[in-house]
């Protein structure tokens, strides 16, 4: 539109909160075909930015997704149809420094509504040392940031989606933004915010007393993606790699794994859906751990463990539990 008109599963965890998520009547399209619907059209970069469109714009939008089921979201390249439908969307929903190509066709482009989500919450440095810790380490990030100069500042963790809170943080951001951009629509907007923002509470405390006590805090996975999850429930993330999934961990990184794997009673190595297993099933082999999918919820597929971000994060606690010793 460029005309300004416009079952669940709840897993059973201790004390945790049934959650449930009401579907919101939305349409969505994988292809590029962003632009001139009846509809207030958005292109989201990628599913979590995708999720929160739907939900929002319930079914006074149409959403278009830049990044394809199964397809790897950090080094996307946007094809000239996608970077022609995205200059005729009315809003366009990404993270920036997330995706470089992304970015770029944003600057570039006459979209009106353009909603980092990025700048919607704070955003921390989790990834220049390879792991992140929920507690007593919780200022190492800001003795390691004074090191570099001004010019270098260490490169912010963008996986603010995995911590419900942030999460929610962006949501509220989100629908402000739809609420300018397409008034005749305000209330609704406002009343589909409110229930994912409910939603998103009760899966924090879903997580909160699902992850209160545990045999340990310490989880190993294939790259760096849940810092702020890690720092959100009081757990240490261990990371194989940095914020880059596809970056090669040193030998001395894998050495040192198996030696943490011993002194924190780790018992799990979580690998991703949608990147290679092989370093972190290796790890695992060698240290004579178990292996489990923890899904950092960058594209849904038929590998992932449920059928939206509600369900797969679900799916993510109970993977914790397990891996942690939860009582």
């Amino acid at each position: 539109m460029n005309v300004r008109r416009r079952h669940i599963s709840g897993i059973a965890v201790a004390a945790a909160t049934a959650l449930g998520l009401g579907a919101l009547s939305a349409c969505s399209s994988d292809s590029a075909a962003a632009g001139n619907t009846d509809k207030f059209d958005v292109v989201a970069s990628f599913y979590p930015m995708q999720f929160l469109a739907e939900q929002i714009g319930g079914e006074h939008v149409n959403v278009t997704t830049l990044t394809k089921p199964g397809q790897e979201p950090h080094d996307l390249e946007l094809s000239t149809k996608q970077t022609a439908a995205l200059g005729e969307a009315d809003a366009v929903l990404y993270l920036k420094s997330l995706q470089p190509a992304v970015d770029e066709a944003v600057s570039q482009s006459g979209v009106k509504t353009k909603i980092d989500a990025a700048s919607l919450t704070a955003l921390e440095d989790h990834g220049d040392v390879e792991h992140s810790h929920g507690g007593e380490d919780a200022h190492a990030g800001e003795e390691h940031a004074e090191e570099h100069s001004e010019e270098e500042e260490p490169a912010r963790d963008p996986h603010l989606w995995l911590d419900p809170v942030k999460y929610s943080e962006v949501a509220e951001g989100v629908a402000k933004a739809f609420e300018k951009a397409d008034p005749d629509h305000a209330a609704d907007y406002r009343k589909n915010a409110d229930a994912l923002v409910a939603k998103l509470g009760d899966l924090d405390k879903a997580f909160t007393d699902g992850l209160k006590n545990t045999d340990t805090k310490v989880f190993f996975t294939n790259h760096a993606a849940f810092g702020y999850l890690a720092e959100r429930y009081g757990l240490t993330q261990e990371a194989i790699s940095g914020l880059d999934p596809e970056s090669e961990p040193s030998p001395a990184r894998i050495k040192e794994l198996q030696t943490e794997a011993k002194a924190d009673g780790v018992t799990t190595v979580f690998y991703e859906t949608l990147v290679s297993d092989k370093t972190a099933k290796t790890l695992a082999e060698d240290a004579g751990l178990k292996t489990d999918v923890l899904d950092p919820l960058e594209g849904i597929t038929d590998k992932s463990e449920g059928d939206d971000y509600i369900q797969v994060m679900e799916a993510n606690l109970q993977a914790l539990r397990t891996a942690l010793g939860a009582k």
